[in-house]
């Protein structure tokens, strides 16, 4: 690499999406590229003629090939996405195999023009972003973000959501440019050739919304484009939420956990967002200071299997979390609350979400720094949204999660769960591999109904795992035989391994992810959802 090369871009944790833009191309310069923990798509061939040393596009959605000029980088991170496997097609007719010899040659060249091409390009970013400050400024109220607790409330009928009323493609397309604008920011210790080092971009938010940095615990009204030690989140007042909640009526209530209740507030602009209201007796005395961790804790932890927290409210000697909400509800209503208006699961879609699940337990053990141990995996915090793509709920909760047993409920336990000291990241792989279960037969973790041998899923179904007569009874009814029997077999070995009984031998979740997309891959199932496994619910209520 040319030692002239000095230029650094991080757009990391900013839920991007899309295809990276050809644009990128242009950026001779650069050196240092950070683009992990976003939602990008497709492939990453633009970057293989860029000179860089460190490259990390960990934890997105991108497909394809590695190039094998991005393969010699020095310090590079691909984990968290969905590569094919095999060897790369070869290059089309009349392509040099030395390609990135000769760009680098090219650009040595013209270095000069290089710099005025990367100065217009950012003074035409400046522009833009100008444009789009003054439009973001206008607005009265943040955009909707909302979530749902782990114990809901009865299943109400679904209703499909018409094309007109939420095209598949319309988040991305409405908020492209705004999240490519709003997410980009040169290293200020770097200057971009031709242009002095600017200081980092800032965007307004509404000023009916508070935003507080938790690096030095004052309150701004600046949110950071992108800082790696803090994030800026909304502060909700408790009058605001109040209102919201008809005053925390129980007719909104959501649903009660093992560390408070969730009700879910809806404004009179038909913004729906859902408050955890946590149990003032779980802080023991030091209660702001160890909130004002555990939020700055959540606040960091960002992927796109994993819900977002949005707000949090601190009044009073109240603490309420608040994250966007899913009007789909979670897995285990749609596996174990089915009525008459709904669509069971397809089995592709089944297979997606496990995907989608083991991608958000696998940043949170082996990305996120320090590793984070979930402590609370069911289905019924794995929340879909209107494409039945999984988000993980209750990230970075664990430090309440101190009575097992009474938290995760009976049939999630990993059998060496007989105290919360024992709890290790193994223990979240056992959850999950239960939750598989579940998708597999359609069953619940523990049903009383049911005859006493079969009563524990993990227990009545491990020995016929591995056993193909038997597997196919195990299979949930509602596929009416659906699914091919080899992906089915397949998915059948990987709930085996994360149930096995000793945690040492477990798989870490960065091997069950890699089952889960070769499955996949072999199956030709899409990596996101259309919406067409089920039906979805409707917003249309009063409350």
């Amino acid at each position: 690499m040319s030692s002239s090369c000095h230029e650094k871009m991080d757009l990391s944790s900013n839920s991007l999406s899309g295809d990276l833009p050809q644009s990128f191309k242009n950026l001779s310069t650069l050196s240092t590229l950070y683009l992990q923990n976003n939602k990008f798509t497709g492939s990453i061939n633009v970057l293989s003629n860029l000179p860089l040393d460190d490259l990390n596009v960990a934890n997105n959605k991108f497909t394809g090939w590695i190039p094998n000029e991005l393969k010699n980088i020095d310090n590079i991170k691909t984990g968290g996405n969905s590569w094919s496997s095999g060897p790369a097609p070869p290059p089309p007719p009349g392509t040099k195999s030395d390609t990135r010899a000769s760009q680098s040659h090219k650009e040595n060249e013209k270095s000069g023009l290089s710099g005025v091409a990367i100065a217009g390009i950012v003074l035409g970013f400046l522009i833009i972003l100008g444009i789009v400050i003054n439009l973001f400024s206008r607005r009265s109220t943040p955009p909707p973000h909302y979530i749902e607790d782990d114990m809901l409330s009865p299943r109400r009928p679904f209703t499909p959501l018409s094309s007109s009323e939420l095209p598949s493609d319309f988040h991305a397309k409405s908020h492209k440019d705004f999240r490519e604008l709003k997410s980009f920011k040169s290293s200020s210790s770097n200057r971009i050739k031709g242009l002095q080092a600017s200081p980092s971009i800032s965007l307004k938010l509404p000023s009916s919304t508070r935003l507080q940095s938790f690096s030095n615990n004052e309150f701004t009204n600046n949110l950071d484009v992108k800082t790696s030690s803090s994030v800026a989140i909304a502060s909700y007042s408790l009058a605001d939420l109040q209102t919201a909640t008809g005053n925390f009526a129980t007719g909104r209530l959501l649903g009660e956990g093992s560390i408070g209740r969730v009700y879910r507030a809806k404004y009179a602009d038909g913004r729906v967002l859902a408050v955890k209201k946590i149990d003032s007796s779980l802080f023991h005395g030091e209660r702001g200071e160890r909130f004002a961790d555990i939020v700055s804790n959540i606040s960091k932890i960002r992927h796109p299997n994993v819900t977002e927290l949005v707000g949090y409210c601190t009044e009073q000697g109240q603490n309420m979390l608040v994250y966007e909400y899913f009007r789909n509800g979670s897995l285990h209503e749609f596996l174990h609350l089915s009525d008459d208006f709904s669509k069971p699961l397809t089995w592709n879609t089944r297979v997606r979400i496990a995907l989608g699940t083991a991608h958000a337990v696998e940043y949170l053990h082996e990305v996120y720094s320090p590793s984070c141990v979930h402590k609370n995996i069911k289905s019924s915090n794995i929340l879909l949204d209107t494409e039945l793509n999984p988000c993980l709920s209750d990230c970075g909760l664990a430090t309440f999660f101190e009575r097992i047993s009474q938290n995760l409920g009976t049939g999630y336990n990993a059998p060496e769960c007989t105290k919360p000291s024992a709890y290790t990241v193994k223990s979240d792989v056992y959850s999950f591999g239960v939750v598989m279960l579940e998708l597999l037969t359609g069953r619940l973790p523990f049903d009383s109904s049911k005859p006493r041998y079969e009563q524990y899923l993990v227990r009545w179904a491990s020995p016929q795992l591995h056993d193909i007569d038997a597997l196919a009874k195990l299979v949930d009814p509602a596929l009416h035989g659906l699914y091919p029997p080899k992906s089915l077999s397949q998915f059948a070995d990987a709930v085996a391994l994360c149930v096995q009984s000793e945690p040492e031998f477990r798989p870490p979740m960065s091997e069950v992810v890699q089952i889960l997309q070769r499955l996949v891959q072999r199956s030709g199932i899409s990596q996101r959802g259309d919406g067409l496994g089920a039906s979805q619910r409707t917003d249309d209520s009063d409350y």
